[in-house]
């Protein structure tokens, strides 16, 4: 025979559990609770916390700025023409990003 304990609980408590247990007898419905929760821990969480995200999009900014970078520098180097208009754009857009990710990172 298992060894049995007495839990003094409040009445409200009770009355949830109460509620909420089905057919289940008290004894096996708070190790249920119990096991589900362990279980829960052991899993974590899927999905991401807002810190977690922003770091992510700073860095991709921060990449897409780089290759931005990169590539205006490479066709400059090899001598490549480029029309003044796509230049502009692309400098232009080359220091939103550097300004976005400064501004972020004050």
């Amino acid at each position: 025979m298992t060894d049995r304990r007495m839990l003094i609980v409040d009445a409200e408590l009770v009355k949830k559990i109460d509620e909420n247990r089905g057919d289940l007898s008290f004894s096996e419905f708070i190790s249920f609770l119990i096991d589900n929760q362990i279980k829960e821990k052991h899993i974590g969480h899927n999905g991401v916390s807002r810190e977690e995200f922003r770091q992510f999009q700073e860095g991709t900014k921060e990449l897409l700025r780089r290759f931005l970078e990169f590539f205006l520098s490479y066709g400059l180097e090899l001598g490549r023409q480029t029309g003044d208009d796509e230049f502009q754009e692309l400098s232009e857009k080359l220091r939103d990003l550097g300004n976005s990710v400064k501004v972020k990172n004050s």
